[in-house]
Parts: structure tokens; sequence; C-alpha cells
């Protein structure tokens, strides 16, 4: 392509300003697109930068320049932060690939790998640990990359990213990488205000177009007119006609499916003559038109494992011979550390038999190191189909040709609701391979009763709001005290995002008081009597309203209604008395009375509202410490400010959702004496949190001295439960032994088929329990007692085994 002299020297004065930005953009596979360049021309000028940018656009470009910055320098150092390790894992092998393994560590968790590198990927939750603890690890840091930044809107772990991002060192520049968000101005704005200069750079645009259909029966017809003469986001009309005829015009299929389901706000009544085919019709038909690979979202892993088996017993075969011993060589090489009678568990000659064919599911009930396997072939495209959960939509790099949504609404542990405009956008976001695909494309299946209007309002709809859930911790106040004093504690929780979308809120609503305010001063005004005090003429004629709908009640006891009587009779002498009973325009004042008391009443309300929001943050930090004074892991100092005691400096290390209940079972001694598999039991029963239907149901508990010791846990947790209400502060959940015994079984050697009979654990999520008991063991090895920090690093070794140690390595 020809460039014009005005574009040769702008791009040669460009190459002049910023050589290190034209050395990385020409090592690129593209060119850099527009929002990509300015975000790392910000970063090459030392500013830092929040990029919000759809699924797929390329917003990593961002990091890896940063990345490229921090190299170019022989002392800095840059780390990477993801919210899963599956996306660390995958991070940190891109990494070792462009920069070598000696240059490269990996830490989340339950894995350390070289530590002390130049680039460092780990999880958000070990930066903020790393924060608190004030490593060495931090000197020399130049740059942080916080890749999927929106999680910090996640109820349960949202938190840890607002710590990271107010805590770290003031020269270290910040890349932050999101979804597109509908107030990343907001969010950048509270960037700006606590890590300086900041620009953001927001982008709205795919690389590859997205085309959008619906699959009726085996025609595609366009979600959108793509006739030209419609408006952008027009309906197809086809739509229309057939959500008017059930989808008859296209199938007359008998009413033989389901009926009444998939209703809600993409669903409405209609026709029973559906459109719909079966999966291995949908998987024959997207072959066909060369719309492979291609990601089935489904909203249930059993749902997953079920569409993978009937698409096995079609005998469909999506691979040829090369593909398919490709396949069986690398999967072998990746298994080869589990025994066999693993495998059998696992369910292995079945998956590997559906991986041979082109197609299998991906989801948190798998082996980690399963779901791995699938993650390489499909990048590899060996594997054509996968039948997915929504958890394969953040942050794994999976694109497709294709993504089809079989339904457009999930269970969310309670009810079946309608996915979100920002779910819908995860989801499509992976439809479409840069540099591969011309257009992505994006199948929602015809159901009963579809409504494309509501649908096409989903679809066009490319945000979603980021809401902070940030709250002080108990963990969280003892490390702030203990660094910078109460005080001082309180200005930094000013700073969090959750205190600053709460005082934006409290600038509306005072904006919304003064408007109100100054009505009121007019209808004051208006109502003005030159006879005398309208307002307090107004106020009689209240009074004398409310004891007439109180009196008019018939609920009133004889005594109450003969002293209504009597305030009625003195009120009405007292308002005809007043001077301006007489007024001419007495009930034009009214009116305008009228008005002014609903405005002071809305006022007042609004005054309420704004009294609430107002330093929310640091009330709960004063609730949160006022629990640990009378707990004893705080104290006055001589001058009366607050210190963290020797139990705080046990708090300060303990990390987790039960923080404070951990730190009271050690002070007072209740896991004294416990073997290592009842320690591993204790801990199982922290960290699981069983599904609402288990709870409150009796469990078989390993025997010997657990017992005692969780019933002496369940006394301190329903202390500390009265203790956090009496304070105002949520309590939490029971913990529960459900999985007590299983883990007992596993830390005593049992097998996994063992293990898993005694649950309705899916092998992924014992893993990923297995993996949580080890980090909780971590933490009580190093701050318990001499004997019971013995027997945790013991049961630590107990847990990690078998399928629990393959994936750690892995």
């Amino acid at each position: 392509m020809s460039l014009s002299p005005a574009e040769r020297y702008a791009m040669s004065r460009e190459q002049r300003r910023r050589p290190r930005l034209q050395d990385f953009a020409a090592a690129q596979r593209f060119d850099l697109d527009p929002f990509q360049r300015a975000a790392c021309g910000a970063l090459d000028e030392g500013r830092s930068v929040l990029v919000a940018a759809p699924t797929g656009a390329g917003k990593t470009v961002v990091a890896e320049f940063a990345v490229y910055l921090a190299m170019q320098d022989p002392d800095a150092k840059v780390f990477y932060t993801t919210p899963i390790k599956a996306l660390s894992n995958q991070k940190y092998q891109e990494f070792v690939e462009a920069w070598g393994s000696e240059n490269v560590g990996l830490l989340t968790g339950d894995t350390n790998v070289n530590s002390g590198a130049r680039i460092v990927v780990m999880t958000t939750e070990v930066l903020r640990n790393m924060l608190y603890a004030e490593s060495p690890t931090l000197d020399r840091l130049a740059y942080v990359v916080m890749d999927e930044v929106h999680y910090l809107a996640d109820r349960f772990r949202g938190a840890v990213w607002e710590e990271v991002i107010i805590h770290l060192p003031e020269a270290v520049r910040l890349v932050s990488l999101s979804a597109t968000v509908s107030n990343a101005e907001e969010f950048g704005d509270w960037l700006q205000a606590v890590r300086g200069d900041t620009d953001v750079i927001v982008s709205e645009d795919r690389p590859v177009p997205l085309e959008q259909h619906v699959l009726v029966k085996a025609k595609l017809v366009d979600l959108f007119d793509s006739s030209g003469q419609a408006a952008t986001n027009r309906v197809n009309p086809e739509l229309m006609q057939l959500a008017r005829a059930g989808g008859r015009s296209i199938s007359s299929r008998s009413a033989r499916g389901r009926r009444g389901g998939d209703r809600g706000r993409y669903h409405q009544g209609g026709g029973q003559g559906t459109g719909r085919i079966d999966r291995p019709e949908v998987v024959d038909l997207l072959h066909g038109k060369h719309l492979l690979p291609a990601i089935f979202f489904i909203f249930s892993r059993v749902g997953c494992d079920q569409a993978v088996r009937q698409v096995l017993r079609s005998g469909i075969r999506l691979t040829e011979t090369a593909e398919r011993d490709e396949i069986r060589s690398i999967v072998e090489s990746r298994v080869q550390m589990l025994r066999d009678e693993d495998l059998a568990v696992l369910g292995y000659w079945d998956w590997l038999e559906g991986l041979q064919r082109g197609v299998a599911a991906h989801h948190a009930g798998m082996l980690p190191a399963f779901k791995e396997v699938v993650e390489d072939l499909f990048q590899r495209k060996l594997v054509k189909v996968v039948f997915a959960t929504e958890t394969l939509a953040l942050g794994v790099n999976m694109p497709a040709r294709s993504v089809v949504l079989e339904k457009l609404e999930k269970f969310n542990g309670e009810a079946r609701v309608p996915i979100t405009p920002g779910e819908y956008t995860q989801l499509t976001g992976r439809a479409g391979r840069r540099g591969i695909d011309v257009e992505g494309h994006s199948v929602i299946q015809w159901v009963d009763g579809l409504d494309p209007e509501s649908v096409a309002a989903l679809a066009s709809r490319r945000s979603y709001p980021m809401n902070s859930s940030f709250k002080p911790t108990y963990n969280m106040a003892v490390n702030l005290v203990d660094q910078f004093g109460r005080e001082r504690t309180r200005q930094v929780l000013e700073l969090s995002f959750a205190q600053f979308q709460a005082d934006r809120a409290v600038v509306d609503l005072a904006r919304t008081l003064r408007k109100q305010e100054e009505s009121m001063a007019g209808f004051e005004q208006a109502m003005t009597c030159h006879l005398g005090d309208f307002a307090e003429y107004a106020a009689i004629r209240r009074r004398i309203g409310d004891l007439e709908r109180q009196s008019s009640k018939g609920n009133a006891t004889h005594g109450q209604r003969e002293r209504m009587q009597r305030d009625l009779v003195a009120a009405r002498k007292q308002m005809r008395a007043h001077p301006c009973h007489g007024c001419a325009e007495r009930e034009q004042h009214a009116r305008w009375a009228e008005r002014w008391w609903r405005l002071h009443r809305e006022n007042e309300q609004l005054s309420r509202q704004i009294r609430s929001r107002t330093g929310a943050i640091a009330q709960r930090f004063d609730r949160v410490a006022e629990v640990l004074e009378i707990l004893g892991y705080f104290e006055r100092s001589a001058d009366g400010s607050l210190v963290s005691t020797s139990a705080g400096r046990i708090l300060k290390r303990i990390y987790g959702e039960r923080d404070l209940l951990v730190a009271e079972c050690l002070r007072q001694g209740h896991w004294n004496g416990l073997d290592v598999p009842s320690v591993a039991a204790m801990a199982v029963s922290l960290v699981y949190e069983p599904r609402r239907d288990d709870r409150g149901e009796q469990f078989r508990l390993p025997r010997g001295r657990f017992r005692e010791a969780f019933e002496r846990t369940t006394d301190v947790w329903a202390n500390l439960d009265d203790l956090e209400r009496d304070h105002r502060l949520t309590g939490s959940e029971v913990p529960s032994p459900a999985l007590a015994t299983a883990m007992h079984a596993w830390a005593s050697g049992a097998g996994l088929g063992a293990v898993l009979s005694d649950t309705d654990l899916a092998a992924g999520d014992f893993v990923r329990v297995a993996k949580q008991v080890v980090d909780l063991l971590d933490q009580i090895s190093i701050v318990a007692d001499a004997e019971l920090g013995t027997t945790a690093r013991a049961a630590i070794d107990q847990v990690r085994r078998g399928v629990v140690a393959y994936d750690a390595a892995g």
C-alpha cells in the first residue's frame, strides 16, 4: 500500500520520537491497531494505561510491550498478574518461548518457578501477599500488568485487585487490561486518582467482524437485516416472521420437544413448531459450511459431557488419520505420569476417543491437566468441536471460527436467569481468529418462543458496568494498621474504588439535593402570606389530616379514640385562630406548601443516603477493628493508638474467607494433637463451600480426635458469628465437614477412585479443593506452633500427590 507524502512524514516523525515502540511494532505479526499504538505510546512516555477492548481484540500486545520495555533496562522487572492459574500457566509458556526460561518465573501459590526472574507471571493474590509482606522480590519492579482487571467486580476475589492497585509502589507503571466495560472512564478516573498519570484507551472494534445468526432447523438465518436497505441493527424481517409463526415457516416439527422451557427475557409464549436439530446435525452443518472449529457453550457440566457422548454415538469423525496419530502422541506424553488406575477412574479412554475424533468437553469438573490438553489440541486445530461451560470465556486463549449458544439463559445457583450483555459479549468474543478468519460467527439455536428483538438488543450491547466489591477484611485490617497505623489506614481505604464509586453517587445525590433545595426556596416564596407564617399554618393542617386518618382506621381502643378526638378539636381550634386562616389566597398558598413538604421529606431521605455512603468503607473498617480489639488482635499503645499484638501478627499471614476463624483456633490450640489426615480434614472443612441443598445435612465424620476438634471449631465460629453480627458485620456460613471423610482418606493414602466414590465431586473439583487445602495448610505450617506446623507440612505432602501433584507440576 502506497503512503502519501504526509503519511510518510508522520510515520518518520513517529519513528524518531518513539524508537522503542517502532522496533517493537516492526517485530509483530500484525500492524498495530490504533488503540494498541495509543496505549503503547502512553507506556513509552512513562504513563500507566487502562485498555478496555473486546475479547480477541489484541489487548495483550500492550502487556507484551510493557515486558519489552522492562527487558530494555538491564535492572527492571515486570510482573504479569492473572485471575486464574490456567491463564498464568499459559502466559508463562508464551513468555518462556519469547524470552527464554532463564528470564521467566511463575508463582501461583502451589507453583514456584524461578521467582527471582525479570519477568514473573503470578496470580493476583500472590502479588497482594508480596505487598503486605514487603517482599524483596518487589525490588526493581518497573511494570505490573493486571490482566482481566474487570475481575475487580468479582464478589469473592475482587477486593484483591483494589488492594494491589492501592499498595503498589508509586513508581510502578500499571497496565490494566479489561473487557469492554461501560464505565471505563470512571475506573480510569479512579486509577488517575490513586496511581497518577493514567491514559484510558477504549476500543469497541473487533479485529475480526462478527456475523450473528439464528439456526432454525438446518438453516442459518442472519440475526440482523443484511439487505443493505435497513438501518444498522435492525432485526431480520424473516426472523420476525418466524417468531410470529412459531418457527413453522421453516420447520413444522411436532410438539414432541420441550414445552415451556427457556422462558424468560428472550423467550415469549408462542408456537411449539420449533426449528431445532440435534447436536450431531449442527456439527455436520457447521462442518459442511466450513464454520469449524466451533465452541458450543452449554451452561451445564453434565450437558457438556452428554453432548460429547451424543456426537460420538452419531459416528461423527472430524479428523484425518495423521491428525489422530498426532493427538494420541500428544495426549500420551502429557498423561504418562498418571497411574493406570487413576486414568480409569477419570474416564481416560472415552476422553481419548473423543479427542481422536476431534470432539471434547471443557469445564471445571474436568481434571485441570485434561482441560489443558483440550486447550492445546484446540489451538493446534486438531480438536474441532468443544462443548464448554462459560468458564472457558474467561481469559484462556481458545478462539474459534464459530461460537454456538444453545440457550440464552443459565442456572445461577438459585434460578434460571437470562445471560447478561456482558456475558454474551464474552462468549461470542471467542468467534473469529485473527490472521486466520475473515469473520467470526455466532450461532444462536432457535427454541420455542424465541424473541428476536430481545436477542438483537442483547447482541447489540457491547459492554457492562464494573462495580467494586471491595470491603475490609480482618487480615487486611491487621496488615494495614501494622504498616500505616489506624488513621492512615482509614485514609488508604478511602482510596478504594468502592468508596470512589460511592462518592460519585453521593455527588449525584448532592446535586439532586441542591436542585430540590432551590425548588423548595421557590415554593417557600410562593406560599408566603402577608398575614402570618404560612409554614406554621400548613403544619397545623397536616397535623389535622394525620389525626383524621388515624381515627378512621378503626383499630384504636376507646381511650385512644377519645384522645385523638380531643387533639382534633384542639388542632382545628388552633387552625381557625391562626392569622393565615383568613387569607383570601389560603388554598393557593396551601398547594405550594404541600409541594414544599413533599420535597422536604425527599431531601431528608437523600440526606440519610448521603450520610450512609460517605466514609462507608472506613466505617466498616472501624467495626472490623473493634472486633479485633475485643478479641486481642489489636491493643492500645501508651499514646492511645492501635497496634497489633502477637496474635495479630499471626493473623497477618492468614489469607482467605475464614482468616479470623483460623487464627482463633490456632491461638486457642484446638487443633493441637491432630494427626496428619485429621489436619487435612480440618483444612477442607474450612475451605470447602457446600451446595445450598447440602447445608445443614449430617455427614459422616472421620474417627478419632477430629470430631472433638471440629466441634470446638464450630463453637469458635458461633461465638465469632455472634460478635460480628453485634458489630453490624456480615456473618459467615458454618464450617462444613462434607468432604472431611474423603480428604481424611486421601491424606491416609487412599486411591482416587475410592475417594471420589465417597463424594459427589468430579475429579476437577476434587483437585481444586485439594489445592485450596494445600494453600491453607501452607499458611498454617508457617504460623502454627512447632508440632502443628510440622504436622501441617506432612499433610501437604500427603495431599499433594497423584493427580493433585501432577496438576501442580503441569
